[in-house]
Parts: C-alpha cells; sequence; structure tokens
C-alpha cells in the first residue's frame, strides 16, 4: 500500500506537498526539527520522537530517541473516528513534550497503524494529520505491518513481515516497489494464526468439552484458573461482556503451557496457527517473487508481535520459520532490534533523503 497523497515523482513514495520552510542546523550537522514515528496497533499506539539529521549523515545506530509515549488503540475500525483521532493526538503530544520539543519542530511524521486496508483509509487519517499540522509538514500513512518491516530492515522496504500478536498479518516488498499481503482482514473474516485466533478456538474447544462436543482438555481447568471462574458456563457470560480483541488474544500463553503439557487440543490449536501463519508468508513470498527465479533467493522475514516471541519451549515463532524454510530455503528471520514505532520513524526519514536525492539530480 502506497503513502496516500500528492505524487513527488516516485509511485511508491506519495505525501503531501511541502512549502518551503527555513530552518537553523546546529553545528553537528543536525537541527532541532524532529521525526514522529507512530505505531498504531489493535491493543496500543506508540509514538517516538526522533531528531531530524541532515542529508549528508547516515542516522545513527542506535537511533537516538528523544521521546517516546503509549497510548490505546488507534485503530478507527476497533474504537471509531474519535477515539482513534483522540488517541494519535494524545500520544504524539506527551512524546513532544517528553523530547523537549513543540508542534512547531516537526518536520515529518510517519504513522503505520492497524486498519489502514485500502486509500480511502489513508485518506481519511490524512485528513486528521492535516487538521494538526502546517502544511510544511511531511505526512506518511501506511498500514503497521509496513513499519514493523521497516523496524527489522532500519527503514528499508524489502523482504516480508509476519505480525502475530492480537490480529496478525503478513506484508511485503519487492525491491522493484511492488508489494503485497496476506490475512490482516480481523477476526471475523478468519486471522486464525492470531492471538485472538488461538484463544477463541481454545475458548471454543473448552465449550465443546464442557457440552459432550468435543475431547477433555486441560484447557479447561486451565482458562477457568486465569480467568477466576468455576465452571465452563461462566465462559459464555466472560466473553460477551466485553469481547474485546486483546482482552481474549491475552489467553495465548495458557494455550501455550497446555500444548508444552502435551495436551492434544491445544497443540492442535498452535500446529493449525503455525500453518497458517506460515502460509500467509508464503502466499507474499509468491505473489512478488522474493525467492527469485530458482526459489532458493535470500530475503529477510521480520517476525513481529507477542505470539512470535521466542521465550517458551513450544516456539510458535521457531515453529513458523521452520515451515517457510521447508519451502523457502533463502529465508532468513530477522527479530528487530527496535519497536515499530521506530520503523515508522526511520522510514520517514528514508522517505526524505530518498526525495532529497531525487531533487538534487533534478
Amino acid at each position: 500500500m502506497n503513502n496516500y497523497g500528492e505524487s513527488n515523482g516516485d509511485s511508491n513514495v506519495h505525501e503531501k506537498q511541502v512549502e518551503g520552510h527555513d530552518h537553523c542546523e546546529n553545528g553537528d550537522g543536525s537541527d532541532n526539527r524532529v521525526i514522529l514515528g507512530i505505531d498504531g496497533g489493535t491493543t496500543s499506539t506508540v509514538c517516538v520522537c526522533i531528531p531530524l539529521f541532515s542529508s549528508s549523515k547516515s542516522l545513527p545506530n542506535p537511533t537516538p530517541i528523544l521521546g517516546r509515549a503509549v497510548s490505546g488503540c488507534s485503530n478507527h475500525n476497533s474504537v471509531g473516528e474519535t477515539a482513534a483521532r483522540g488517541t494519535l493526538e494524545e500520544v504524539m503530544a506527551e512524546a513532544l513534550s517528553k523530547s523537549g520539543s513543540d508542534w512547531s519542530a516537526v518536520h515529518a511524521v510517519c504513522l503505520g497503524v492497524s486498519g489502514v486496508n485500502h486509500p480511502t483509509d489513508q485518506e481519511r487519517i490524512l485528513n486528521w494529520l492535516r487538521e494538526i499540522f502546517p502544511s510544511h509538514v511531511k505526512l506518511y500513512v501506511q498500514n503497521d505491518a509496513v513499519a514493523a518491516l521497516a523496524s527489522g530492515t532500519m527503514g528499508k522496504l524489502h523482504g516480508c513481515v509476519l505480525i502475530a500478536g492480537t490480529g496478525c498479518i503478513s506484508y511485503g516488498f519487492a525491491e522493484d516497489g511492488r508489494e503485497a499481503r496476506a490475512s490482516g482482514a480481523g477476526p471475523v473474516l478468519g486471522d486464525w494464526g492470531s492471538g485472538y485466533g488461538i484463544a477463541a478456538k481454545a475458548l471454543t474447544a473448552v465449550i465443546r468439552a464442557h457440552d459432550g462436543r468435543g475431547p477433555q482438555t486441560m484447557l479447561t481447568n486451565k482458562i477457568l484458573k486465569a480467568l477466576s471462574l468455576s465452571s465452563p458456563d461462566e465462559l459464555i457470560g466472560w466473553t460477551y461482556a466485553d469481547p474485546s480483541w486483546a482482552r481474549i488474544a491475552a489467553l495465548v500463553p495458557e494455550v501455550v503451557s497446555c500444548a508444552e503439557a502435551c495436551d492434544q487440543v491445544a497443540t492442535k490449536i498452535l500446529v493449525d496457527a503455525v500453518q497458517d501463519l506460515a502460509l500467509s508468508v508464503k502466499a507474499v513470498v509468491q505473489r512478488l517473487h522474493l525467492c527469485g527465479e530458482d526459489g532458493n533467493g535470500s530475503f529477510p522475514v521480520v517476525m513481529v508481535g507477542g505470539v512470535l516471541e521466542a521465550n517458551r519451549t513450544w516456539d510458535i515463532g521457531k515453529e513458523v520459520m521452520k515451515c517457510i524454510q521447508e519451502q523457502f530455503p533463502g529465508a532468513h528471520p530477522i527479530r528487530p532490534q527496535v519497536e515499530p514505532a521506530v520503523g515508522a520513524a526511520l522510514l520517514a526519514w528514508n522517505f526524505l533523503m530518498k526525495e532529497s536525492t531525487g531533487n538534487s539530480h533534478s
């Protein structure tokens, strides 16, 4: 999905055009201007503020973070437009305050947010941002998967990212700028490898075991204990009292624990999730031909999200990569060293440098 707005001559980078803007540089080649990078997921929204360095310098590694703020969900599909806008303004204001900067110092904003699935979604969010920032500020809007990819590639768009947290999505870019995605359609349309999908299947298994439609499972006692409930009958009331995706997805550790104890029902739920997650990556790889003509070409797979964290004996992320590499041996996993919000800021910086280079050659 392209950045939405007026074209600057690059078919893969669209943005709001910028008026001339004077600034004062410091002696180290930087100035007081800043970039905001925002990662807006289904569960939370993170904003980081980084300095804008001149085009003659590479961004330092590690990337200096001037300020960081966290707020609630900014997915307009989940919480509505008014709440989403309020969250974005709140988190940006707090990050700027912590950095010692203010709105006038902002030179570019890159927002990666879940729920951006079509140019109309991008235009809606750009309109929000245009009401906040003056015309010289460069605005970029992406799906949150793009920011997550950039967090593993230091702002470069090549390869594939797999996000598996509350929701899941696979997103990729070819070197020629083509892009593709798979999954990410939300729980109603079947993101079954996601945290929500795993936990929802576990809750269903408990109900089925209770009423005699399915096998008995350790999940029953494990989940009831975690929720301080005494009977599976109480699960129905618990689920519909607040059917938020993140609240249900929080039960994934209980499913993993049962699988580690060799519960067959829990194990099958995780095995199915692994297959679904791997399939979403394979679909993107095939559509973009990331593996090359012989199928053995090397490409990164950036792994992001709590479901994929390698901190359990039953390692979902490891199993997903094993499944991918059986078909595409050139796939190599990357665990990002920076969070997606930093990836969004790095993405903005790379867009700015690309534009600067293009202008110098025109």
